[in-house]
């Protein structure tokens, strides 16, 4: 589940911008965590954060493997929901600053936090699915994208794949002594060499007792700014890229965050641990 920055004039309702933090609505405006306020996990801290990481995984599986022409998004979310339940979990995002569902799924121009209902997928569509579990305390977070069935590849296929690849080489950044500049500049090189344009109001986060906590993780930015990474760092990296222009609108629930121009976006994302063995992602 992606956060908002807060260093632009702020725009769409405030239920939305509540998800930039976890601060309370009575606190004021909430902001964007200060790097001061990076936690690091221990040994114990991780393998309970594992345990997220593979329930959220199991979870998108069971609800992408369910994808179909005719389903709804509102009966994939109960699926994404059975398993987290199943294994002793609790969704992360259901009632998280009021949002109404365990996942947050978004349609073709949607990027992020698109409510389920009774919408029925069809051929061509791209569904994105973002979800996340709590065990023990502690959150993961991941999203991915596809495209229902269809006869033709088109433009999404395209985009989904160069989206999924930015999470990877955003990935491979995550060394200890790189910065947060270094994954930032690794998703926008890699995403603008491929012809496509890239979110800037929403970004990634660190992730851990709470869902967002610090750093921010932008996906666009010059190289060697930034915190510096450190072992017992985790983080969910979320690359969210459109076709077309790179502006976005809050739709009128409130919480559904789509393309300006109506154009099709992608969202993938994983959380990624910080060790000094490289990055271990943790939902996969």
């Amino acid at each position: 589940m992606a956060s908002r920055r807060q260093n632009r004039k702020r725009r769409g309702s405030r239920k939305t911008d509540l998800m930039s933090t976890n601060q309370d609505a009575s606190a004021g405006p909430p902001r964007d965590p200060q790097p001061n306020q990076i936690s690091l996990k221990s040994d114990a801290d991780l393998a309970t954060m594992r345990e997220a990481g593979k329930i959220t995984c199991a979870a998108l599986d069971a609800a992408f493997n369910a994808i179909e022409e005719g389903i709804t998004t509102r009966e994939l979310d109960a699926i994404a929901e059975d398993v987290i339940r199943s294994h002793g979990a609790t969704p992360a995002f259901l009632d998280l600053y009021g949002f109404p569902a365990t996942c947050c799924i978004s349609l073709n121009e949607e990027v992020v936090h698109g409510i389920p209902s009774d919408r029925q997928l069809k051929s061509g569509d791209l569904v994105s699915i973002d979800c996340g579990s709590i065990v023990g305390g502690y959150y993961s977070d991941s999203a991915r994208t596809v495209q229902v069935a269809s006869a033709s590849d088109g433009p999404g296929r395209r985009l989904i794949d160069v989206c999924k690849e930015a999470l990877n080489k955003a990935i491979e950044q995550c060394m200890p002594g790189n910065r947060v500049g270094d994954i930032s500049n690794a998703v926008e090189m890699f995403v603008r060499d491929a012809g496509f344009e890239l979110v800037r109001e929403y970004v990634g986060h660190g992730v851990g007792r709470k869902l967002h906590e610090a750093p921010a993780i932008p996906n666009v930015g010059p190289p060697g700014v930034g915190p510096k990474l450190l072992e017992g760092m985790t983080i969910a990296i979320e690359p969210m890229i459109m076709v077309g222009g790179f502006k976005t609108k809050v739709l009128d629930d409130g919480w559904t965050v789509s393309t300006a121009d109506g154009s099709l976006s992608a969202h993938f994302e994983h959380t990624i641990a910080i060790t000094g063995n490289g990055p271990e992602v943790l939902t996969a």
